[in-house]
């Protein structure tokens, strides 16, 4: 699944975390972050949640493309281990 949306803050994460939960629902085992261009910390919260939902039906799940802000905020709430993630810096989209 790519992030249709160029922001993940309060604003929309409740839309943003039900596309995703249903991705993840259809069998998506990875969530392409590179279109994000501002987050804040309601996109940690929406991740926790795809995360779980990964968990409760046994799959993997891979962040790609997350940007530096959320790679901080993430590392910042001791949530790094948490995910598998690639960062935008390390992350080209084919």
């Amino acid at each position: 699944m790519v992030l249709q949306d160029q922001e993940l803050s309060l604003r929309n994460a409740v839309s943003v975390s039900e596309a995703g939960l249903q991705a993840i629902h259809a069998g998506s085992n990875q969530i392409d972050m590179s279109p994000l261009k501002a987050v804040d910390s309601s996109a940690v919260a929406v991740m926790l949640a795809w995360q779980r939902q990964a968990q409760s039906s046994n799959q993997a799940l891979q962040f790609v493309g997350v940007p530096a802000s959320l790679m901080s905020l993430i590392s910042l709430y001791g949530l790094t281990e948490f995910f598998d993630l690639v960062e935008a810096t390390s992350f080209e989209r084919h």
